[in-house]
């Protein structure tokens, strides 16, 4: 049957040469169209009082979300040179929201404060370079004083306070978080997973998981669970694949000997060697079980290492000199209680020394710190985690997708808020903050070379008023007055604007603060993308195709017609 036409979209409409290149102010006035649209859409969910914003979708239900990056990411302009403003915004909250994990949405208000007190500048004839400048050693100003004055996140009261802002002032959240990180400690790892249930829970695992089971289902000793448990046993680390049981014979007759089970942890094991661990499994003569070793490639060996830490046992590599069949019971790993199921096992090890697992945990962090991939980081903090303290799984639970798919965005906001807080400590939150550190400011005017630069300091000691005067005005307050009274009290430092309680009172007693990580990467991304857009003075756009488009918007692709 011959199949329908392809449908077809209008086209948008075709831009001449001339509108191809735009110059001057402008380009800017483009920039800032598409910035204003972003950062008007993302402001008004600021604060325990902001709003919802609907995102529509093509299928399915609409997405109704609080977090400011996923609604700046799905903002799309029909002006290509406005658009070019928005995607700049939504550079700048993405970033905050890779290094901080929070902040979003101030980060997108400081950028388009930035932005609007910057062109105020350029129109009165300041030069763009030196506003730059200027920026940016505001910037670097208000970061130290933000760093300087951090207090170190500590207990759980402290966590439950930062999840509790992050997520929107939700007291379910941010005691389920509490309940995790006090189980697993600031080493462990926590998850967020969809339930199919109703309410929020979360499940933990001590000790190291790893995601490998038995090899062979004739090493089960609980039938019912189809797990095998190994109580005090040895563990064999190992690189090797094992096929001749001659590899491994040492091994076997000093376990028998020590009347103790093994468990071993190799590349694969099979022939005559898994044959023999069998039968001998079977007879009674051995409490043994083999799995294949986590990972692939490098990272296979860094797991091995792991485990061999953690037990305090050695791996067995050749190319680190060892030989399998020259191994001795000494050389094993010992472990408290070892579970292994069909597709993953748990190890819970007392036997590693605390010092050597510390020295293993800060190696890692220090991998974490040099890569820029996201999935060698993930599997970074998930080796932490194995080692230092367990797992915490929160199980996310509502009624419609929609709810549940912002109850998990709220929830991934909080834990990163926790961990951007658990790393460089806390601040008082409502932007207050940056109100009180203002005050380094002022010295640096002197610091400028002119005032072209000094315009460029004034921008900053401008925008950063911005936050707190948008709280105030999400809340239905006069921000204008709510500054002032912040930034006149006497206590200074700590003093805010509790904005679900419509009072004015130390932050810090509240237990008001945000991460100091989230402030610092806000003020450097917006001061970026700001300073980027300022010293702009042309744009140039791509050419739009000729005629209509095809309607999976791949355009005119060569044999599409017979598609």
């Amino acid at each position: 049957a011959p199949r329908a036409a392809p449908s077809i979209t209008a086209a948008a409409p075709r831009l001449s040469d001339s509108e191809l290149v735009i110059f001057g102010d402008k380009a800017r006035d483009k920039l800032v169209a598409g910035i204003n649209a972003v950062a008007n859409a993302v402001k008004v969910t600021l604060g325990p009082k902001g709003r919802n914003v609907v995102l529509e979708r093509d299928y399915g239900a609409p997405q109704i979300v609080n977090d400011g990056v996923t609604i700046a990411r799905d903002i799309v302009l029909a002006d290509a040179a406005e658009n070019i403003g928005a995607r700049l915004l939504i550079e700048a909250a993405s970033n905050t929201d890779t290094n901080a994990g929070d902040g979003t949405t101030t980060s997108s208000l400081l950028t388009q404060a930035f932005v609007g007190e910057g062109i105020k500048a350029l129109s009165a004839g300041r030069n763009p370079m030196m506003i730059k400048r200027g920026i940016q050693r505001a910037v670097d100003a208000l970061v130290a004083a933000i760093k300087e004055n951090a207090k170190s996140c500590n207990g759980i009261e402290d966590i439950r306070s930062i999840a509790y802002i992050s997520a929107n002032n939700d007291d379910g959240i941010a005691d389920i978080i509490a309940q995790a990180y006090e189980r697993i400690g600031e080493n462990g790892s926590t998850t967020v997973e969809e339930s199919q249930s109703l309410i929020d829970e979360v499940d933990f695992t001590e000790g190291m998981e790893i995601d490998r089971g038995y090899i062979s289902p004739y090493f089960v000793k609980d039938q019912e669970r189809q797990s095998s448990e190994l109580i005090n046993p040895y563990i064999l680390i190992t690189d090797a694949k094992i096929n001749n049981v001659a590899q491994i014979v040492n091994i076997l007759e000093a376990i028998v000997k020590a009347k103790r089970p093994l468990l071993i942890v190799c590349e694969d094991i099979a022939g005559e060697a898994l044959s023999t661990l069998v039968v001998n499994k079977m007879r009674g003569v051995l409490d043994v079980v083999a799995i294949k070793a986590p990972g692939f490639g490098n990272r296979r060996k860094d797991y091995l290492q792991d485990i061999a830490v953690l037990t305090a046992g050695e791996y067995i590599a050749e190319e680190a000199g060892f030989q399998l069949d020259q191994t001795k019971i000494e050389q094993l790993g010992q472990a408290d209680r070892i579970i292994v199921g069909k597709e993953k096992s748990i190890m819970v090890s007392s036997a590693g020394s605390a010092e050597a697992i510390k020295e293993r945990i800060s190696q890692i962090k220090v991998e974490i710190e040099k890569t820029d991939s996201g999935f060698d980081k993930e599997k970074g903090e998930e080796r932490i985690a194995r080692l230092g303290g367990g797992i915490a799984r929160i199980k996310v639970g509502a009624a419609t997708e929609t709810e549940l798919k912002d109850k998990k965005l709220r929830y991934e906001d909080a834990i990163n808020a926790v961990k951007a807080a658990m790393a460089e400590g806390i601040v008082p939150g409502g932007g207050s903050t940056l109100i009180h550190i203002q005050h380094v400011l002022p010295p640096l005017l002197e610091l400028c070379a002119d005032d072209d630069e000094r315009a460029g300091v004034s921008i900053v000691m401008a925008g950063i008023e911005w936050p707190i005067k948008q709280i105030a005005a999400n809340c239905g307050v006069d921000g204008d007055i709510v500054l002032e009274t912040v930034r006149e009290h006497p206590q200074g430092f700590g003093y805010g604007y509790n904005a679900k309680e419509d009072r004015y009172e130390d932050l810090l007693a509240a237990n008001i603060v945000d991460p100091a990580r989230v402030a610092c990467q806000s003020l450097m991304n917006a001061a970026s993308v700001a300073a980027m857009v300022l010293t702009t003075d042309c744009i140039v756009l791509e050419p739009q195709a000729d005629g209509p488009m095809m309607g999976d918007g791949m355009g005119g692709l060569e044999g599409e017609q017979y598609m």
